[in-house]
């Protein structure tokens, strides 16, 4: 895959749509499967850089989330379509961080965001372990078209309970 092959622009998933075990009690997706939604896009994302099941099975290594920040920002109910956008933001040799955005497929919301940092990992020794140069060459390209985007405004954001100055 060469550099003009990623578009300065995040990567779309489409495809997926709120089933019927993803409702609470509440009558809306679960927090857990809006974490489910954003892995499954992400498989998708690894496939596009041979890092997906395939290569699990042909290498005995992959690759492992260190961290995830869940933002929910709005309900997504029964069938409704999901759209999940990924921008990279960052790699070297054994991390990968990116951002994603879910989205309502039809009526355009923004649902929830997800940043994560994941690593690559040898599944044999339970250590990380450099991705191969394929995948490299692979994130560089995607950097090089990435790293045109303005990043995420919520990009690195601490979580806490915001609190009114005594003014």
């Amino acid at each position: 895959m060469t550099r003009a092959q990623y578009e300065a622009k995040p990567i779309d998933i489409t495809g997926q749509s709120v089933l019927p075990e993803w409702i609470d009690y509440n009558g809306h997706m679960n927090v857990a499967f809006y974490v489910l939604a954003f892995d499954k896009a992400l498989d998708k994302v690894f496939d596009l850089l041979d890092l997906g099941v395939d290569y699990v099975s042909r290498t005995g290594d992959s690759a492992f989330v260190l961290q995830n920040h869940v933002a929910y920002l709005a309900e997504l109910k029964l069938h409704d379509p999901i759209r999940v956008s990924f921008q990279l933001l960052d790699w070297d040799a054994k991390k990968v961080h990116y951002f994603m955005h879910m989205y309502h497929a039809t009526e355009g919301f923004l649902a929830a965001t997800a940043e994560q940092v994941m690593m690559h990992v040898s599944l044999k020794t339970r250590r990380s372990s450099p991705f191969p140069a394929e995948a490299q060459e692979k994130l560089a390209a995607m950097q090089a078209a990435h790293g045109k985007l303005p990043r995420p405004e919520t990009a690195g954001a601490s979580i806490g309970i915001r609190r009114k100055s005594a003014a």
